[in-house]
């Protein structure tokens, strides 16, 4: 009993948990849009376009980051093979469960099980989407790779990106898309 009294007092029980109330209150209307990349072989971006840029699937072990993704984010592809950024949405849903097959990859228990609808933003055509290598050097995010290895910040399936370098990117986008002055006067 007299070791119970001697150890130092607590906090209130309440004090944390008005201190982390206060916090979400604060944060939950001005949460700051989110910035991904999701690595793409060219078959699952065929998909993901013929679905309209509608939904996204994403990989069963990227569960805990799909779940930071909300509404209002912004995401970018990126095509494996081509090594190229071919297309920008936004999120239109916080994640949701789906298992129908519709993307694939080499682990055949592999369904993108986390998905999130979207809305396309930016989408190029293959003959000029923008391959990664022109801007690669000028990304924020590339720099934590020694730069003879920088294709490796584009391995695996979901990236998050500071909003610099997906401005860079999508600046880029609509510098291509933008019809030439013979375009703009036919």
């Amino acid at each position: 009993m007299e070791a119970a009294e001697a150890a130092p007092p607590e906090r209130p029980a309440n004090a944390r948990s008005e201190h982390g109330n206060r916090r979400r209150k604060a944060s939950k209307g001005s949460r700051q849009a989110q910035y991904w990349m999701v690595v793409s072989s060219p078959e699952n971006f065929r998909k993901s376009q013929q679905l309209g840029f509608s939904v996204q699937g994403i990989k069963s072990r990227h569960r805990r980051r799909v779940e930071q993704m909300r509404s209002g984010d912004r995401l970018l592809y990126y095509v494996t093979g081509r090594m190229a950024f071919s297309a920008t949405v936004t999120l239109t849903s916080s994640m949701f469960e789906e298992r129908s097959l519709i993307w694939r990859s080499a682990r055949r228990d592999e369904v993108y099980p986390w998905r999130i609808r979207i809305r396309a933003d930016q989408v190029l055509q293959e003959p000029v989407w923008i391959l990664a290598r022109e801007l690669a050097y000028r990304m924020e995010y590339v720099r934590k790779w020694p730069p003879e290895h920088w294709t490796l910040a584009f391995q695996g399936h979901l990236h998050q990106l500071p909003q610099k370098d997906f401005k860079l990117i999508e600046d880029e986008f609509l510098r291509v898309n933008r019809p030439s002055p013979l375009q703009a006067g036919s």
